[in-house]
């Protein structure tokens, strides 16, 4: 009886102690996936910062040579980039300044806070949506298609005979792309928050909205800093360069094989777009300083 006692105390003592033992192992596992992810992050966030500082150095030591073959790459890609993404942004801007801003424009004016139409606009529109929508549709239309040029251009063997023939891959195929999407980002953004602010004001007066296009505009330029304009642009060509950067860098910075290209992409456009949200959280807070 003592025995069988004993033995059912032990027993019962394992099957208490087992849920334990699972919930430890299960969070040490969960913390190892953790630990992983974050070195791997660390790991590609260096090698993406010295892929940007080797681009850098290029443009700074080799941009004016080769002008006959540089600048009409810089001209394709902004064709590429920006010209041919026109329509898509007209229309996002129509449909934000027709969904978005013209029920604001109007609830503001219902509630009797029409002196707050002008600081709403700058800050959801110029500081926020306008730049963050256009570094994604210009992600979407262009620096996915990088990524897949440059990778398939990498697993073919391209890029090696270009190093074969004497000419600088980075000079070549990198630095027309992060300055053609800077420029492309900045001059995109712009149109798109003028078609935005001006389609607003257009549903706000289809809604008969008590308001007039001097008081509207009024608001908007009377909200409107210098500031503002200097920080639209930097964050803007931040945009594009960082965009560039990463898809640049995942189509080249290392050997590929042709089936890889498609993960590769999928990994391009993540980080991009953390990229540009984590570019987005600090120029929010530097709004608040200036």
């Amino acid at each position: 009886m003592v025995y069988h006692a004993a033995r059912l105390n032990v027993m019962d003592g394992k099957n208490i102690e087992a849920p334990s033992s699972g919930v430890t192992n299960l969070w040490k596992m969960y913390l190892d996936a953790a630990g992983g992810r974050i070195l791997g992050a660390a790991q590609v966030l260096r090698e993406l910062m010295a892929f940007a500082v080797i681009t850098l150095a290029v443009v700074l030591t080799k941009f004016n040579s080769h002008r006959r073959v540089i600048y009409p790459l810089i001209r394709g890609q902004i064709w590429d980039a920006g010209v041919r993404l026109l329509p898509m942004v007209g229309f996002v801007g129509l449909a934000l300044g027709l969904l978005i801003i013209g029920q604001t424009v109007a609830l503001l004016t219902k509630v009797g806070a029409h002196d707050y139409i002008g600081p709403v606009m700058v800050t959801v529109v110029v500081r926020e949506l306008g730049p963050l929508l256009t570094a994604i549709l210009v992600l979407a239309r262009s620096g996915a298609s990088n990524v897949v040029e440059l990778g398939t251009s990498r697993a073919l063997g391209e890029v090696e005979a270009l190093e074969s023939l004497g000419i600088d891959p980075i000079h070549y195929l990198v630095v027309p792309r992060v300055l053609a999407l800077a420029i492309a980002v900045f001059c995109l953004t712009t149109y798109l928050i003028l078609i935005a602010i001006g389609s607003g004001y257009l549903f706000a007066f289809l809604q008969d909205v008590p308001l007039t296009p001097a008081a509207y505009f009024g608001q908007l330029a009377d909200a409107l800093r210098w500031q503002d304009f200097v920080l639209l642009m930097l964050k803007t060509t931040l945009f594009g360069i960082v965009i560039a950067v990463v898809n640049c860098y995942h189509g080249l910075a290392r050997p590929l094989k042709i089936e890889e290209v498609s993960q590769v992409t999928t990994h391009a456009v993540v980080e991009s777009v953390v990229g540009c949200v984590l570019i987005d959280a600090l120029f929010l807070v530097g709004y608040f300083f200036v």
